[in-house]
């Protein structure tokens, strides 16, 4: 039974970034009902995307400081809301939207209702207008040996750079992939390839999403990703939250972005590929590798669309020849990137026009 708590709940994620817009069928609140009990709908409408303690909360909520911290704790172990926990600390909790944020914290607790629900959501939500007008959740980094000596390249947009700059790592398994496995759709790629940091990291370790990793693993994991020919995708944020190693398969992003005819104008990213087509061996290589289709072989010469490029550097860090190099391109809106992933949310928020 749909409760009015959870219809408040649904209007409440809409005005998240992100959005979780209505539909006809009512598949929304469907995806509500199977996570949220009545109570913990009418709790969950009184968090913002600021941290916030217990007492501050209740306040909001009419309920005593003990009750909101007893069922805000529960919440944060289900992967309802964020919390930020700390020995010695006061908790701190705070919305979720729904992407990224709740969905990707169902990691342990997808099954094929579920998923199905999901889909059908997804479709409704990726036609959300709003979604053209915002700076994308999550960016494109080129795999590090793709990027030449001499490009001109900032820390953030570096994957070795984010990874040391961190001090919290975790993995957990991709949920994608995971939710692609229950449809019967799963590709081959590895399944355990989410990286999560810092307060994430945390978050992940503390509700049995992920497990606790150190930066040689991380890097392990990174490589395994380039030669899997997965796209790495970090938060859009300068303090990265999470780096994503996605398929044009399962990958919600990037199977997004393979549907559009110029998948370049949609992405955040920094670099976009250039092919030297007489330097080409014909080898094809980087047309296996490319998850966007945008490489082809014609007459023994690589092909390179540019309009479809995302700038991932899978074709250039194993172009036998070097005919495939990456190049930076102009700056453009989407090229904005906050300094945390809270501030990207906030960003959204503004323009969403809340």
């Amino acid at each position: 039974m749909i409760s009015e708590s959870h219809d408040k709940l649904a209007r409440h994620l809409d005005s998240l970034p992100g959005g979780f817009p209505p539909s006809k069928t009512g598949v929304e609140l469907r995806l509500l009902r199977r996570l949220f009990t009545p109570e913990e709908a009418e709790l969950a409408v009184c968090l913002t995307l600021e941290q916030e303690e217990a007492p501050t909360i209740a306040a909001r909520a009419g309920i005593s400081p003990a009750e909101c911290e007893k069922r805000l704790k529960c919440m944060a172990r289900k992967g309802l809301i964020f919390s930020v926990e700390k020995e010695g600390q006061s908790a701190r909790y705070q919305a979720a939207p729904w992407i990224v944020g709740i969905y990707e914290f169902q990691v342990n607790r997808l099954d094929e209702d579920f998923a199905n629900d999901f889909d059908e959501h997804t479709t409704i939500r990726i036609k959300d207008p709003r979604l053209k007008k915002v700076i994308p959740q999550v960016r494109t980094i080129p795999v590090g040996r793709s990027i030449e000596h001499g490009l001109e390249i900032l820390p953030y947009e570096k994957v070795e750079g984010l990874v040391k700059s961190q001090q919290s790592f975790a993995v957990a398994p991709c949920i994608c992939r995971r939710k692609a496995d229950i449809l019967g759709t799963g590709c081959e790629a590895p399944r355990e390839s989410c990286l999560i940091f810092g307060q994430w990291a945390d978050y992940y370790v503390r509700n049995d999403q992920g497990r606790s990793i150190d930066q040689d693993e991380v890097m392990d994991i990174l490589l395994k990703a380039d030669e899997a020919n997965l796209v790495l995708q970090p938060s859009n944020s300068i303090d990265i939250a999470f780096i994503c190693a996605c398929c044009g398969c399962c990958c919600g992003v990037l199977a997004n972005l393979k549907r559009h005819p110029k998948p370049s104008e949609r992405v955040a990213n920094a670099f976009i590929a250039r092919a030297e087509a007489e330097m080409c061996e014909g080898c094809g290589v980087c047309v296996g590798r490319c998850q966007m289709e945008a490489l082809e072989v014609v007459d023994d010469r690589v092909v390179l669309d540019s309009d479809r490029c995302i700038g991932c550097g899978l074709c250039v860090s194993t172009c036998p020849s070097g005919a495939l190099t990456l190049t930076r391109k102009p700056l453009t809106p989407q090229a904005r990137i906050p300094e945390t992933m809270e501030m990207t949310w906030r960003e959204i928020g503004r323009s969403w026009g809340k």
